[in-house]
């Protein structure tokens, strides 16, 4: 793929171009030339845009697309357009199918139906066959095939001793398993956080401590074995301390966020909105300010979308019964940037790609080129009109976001028409 793209702010502090205007000259889908202003002998197609702006490709730690399995949710093929339109070069899938993505056939399946995508995609393999949490799946076979990472989607795992051997077991090919911070028997049927809001509408209530308390437990097992452990989406204020102490021991943890728990609190359900019904549930205030204090100081390691297409039936019923899950990958820059500054939003949607072996490029000659291309500055309400996933389960929808994507540059291809 060959594109002149002309006037772009480059924001990459790994590039000497970092926070310069310059034209980036891209052959065969390498930076081959970057400089104040280019030509063009050999008449490549120009890419000229409103306050054009340029970063190293985002990632996004987890996405669910459905297929195979659930379809009617959402496909491979049009999940990676979704994605590569909001900017994200490389995406991880979760193992949210059916049937569970668990051996080397199933990773290879969802690799080859990527293959024409601009955007790449790593799967994570489940942790356990079927995702029943019983048994280990065939974890090696998979790293093999391509996983990135193991881990039951939204599933904790049960038994502290099968994290035992998980961790010890993928230590030898330094594999990370995922690990989903919620104790069932403290969790119980609850829907939303455990506070005045949930006694106030009469919903019942998921307590913080069922996070923390398997944090808890985690962590001690994996102080006990070594290895390398990813907590997912975490969402309280003692859960954001007690990694914190975990990384000052110097273990392998990291962490993620999801991106809506640190904009709403749990008052957003007075409505009864299910949309707002996601797992980990909102909480309060005194989280989501814990939480973006965790990412400015390093602590929560990467943000994510947890990009999670439902279908309208399994929202637009009675809210117990309604399915957990937003989409986000469309709306993920738009809110992001309206929380902190574009340099640390730019920051966070390129972080974490080290942690499960996803190649990582910089703005400058002779790199790849892999690129997510944005207007930072624009503002406007999020609608039914940006959403460009099958279902529209969306969180955002009336949100004001700040900026606007372009698409991507990546893996020799683009998103954005020439």
């Amino acid at each position: 793929m060959n594109v002149l793209i002309k006037l772009a702010t480059i924001l990459d502090d790994k590039s000497e171009f970092h926070n310069q205007t310059q034209d980036i000259l891209v052959e065969n889908g390498f930076i081959t030339k970057i400089a104040n202003s280019l030509k063009n002998p050999n008449k490549y197609p120009v890419l000229e845009l409103d306050n054009l702006h340029v970063s190293n490709g985002w990632f996004d730690s987890s996405v669910s697309f459905g297929e195979p399995g659930f379809e009617e949710r959402e496909t491979i093929s049009n999940g990676l357009e979704v994605a590569a339109t909001s900017g994200f070069t490389d995406v991880a899938l979760n193992s949210n199918t059916f049937p569970v993505i668990d051996s080397h056939s199933d990773i290879s399946f969802v690799i080859s139906k990527s293959s024409n995508a601009a955007t790449k995609l790593h799967p994570i393999g489940a942790l356990t066959n079927e995702g029943k949490g019983i048994d280990l799946a065939e974890l090696f076979d998979m790293k093999s095939a391509g996983s990135v990472a193991f881990g039951d989607y939204k599933k904790p795992i049960k038994n502290p001793n099968l994290l035992k051997i998980a961790l010890q077991y993928v230590a030898s090919f330094e594999g990370v398993v995922h690990s989903f911070p919620r104790e069932e028997k403290i969790a119980t049927k609850g829907v939303m956080n455990e506070n005045i809001t949930s006694t106030s509408l009469g919903l019942k209530g998921l307590p913080a401590l069922a996070e923390e308390l398997q944090i808890v437990r985690d962590l001690f097992i994996l102080e006990y074995t070594g290895g390398k452990l990813h907590i997912p989406t975490i969402s309280t204020k003692k859960s954001v301390e007690l990694i914190r102490v975990a990384k000052s021991k110097k273990l392998d943890i990291s962490c993620s966020v999801a991106i809506h728990n640190l904009i709403y609190t749990d008052e957003k359900l007075i409505d009864f909105d299910t949309n707002f019904k996601v797992n980990p549930p909102l909480r309060l205030a005194s989280d989501t300010k814990a939480l973006i204090e965790g990412l400015k100081d390093g602590t929560i390691d990467m943000v994510t979308s947890d990009h999670n297409p439902i279908n309208i039936e399994y929202k637009k019923i009675e809210f117990d019964y309604a399915k957990d899950g937003t989409i986000g990958l469309e709306s993920a820059f738009g809110a992001l940037n309206s929380l902190f500054s574009t340099k640390k939003t730019i920051q966070l949607l390129t972080k974490g790609k080290e942690r499960f072996g996803v190649a990582n490029s910089a703005i400058k000659i002779g790199d790849r080129a892999q690129l997510s291309l944005f207007n930072p500055s624009n503002n406007y309400v999020f609608e039914n009109k940006h959403i460009r996933s099958k279902s529209k389960n969306s969180l955002f929808l009336g949100y004001k976001l700040k900026g606007s994507v372009y698409g991507i540059i990546a893996n020799n291809k683009t998103s954005i028409e020439l």
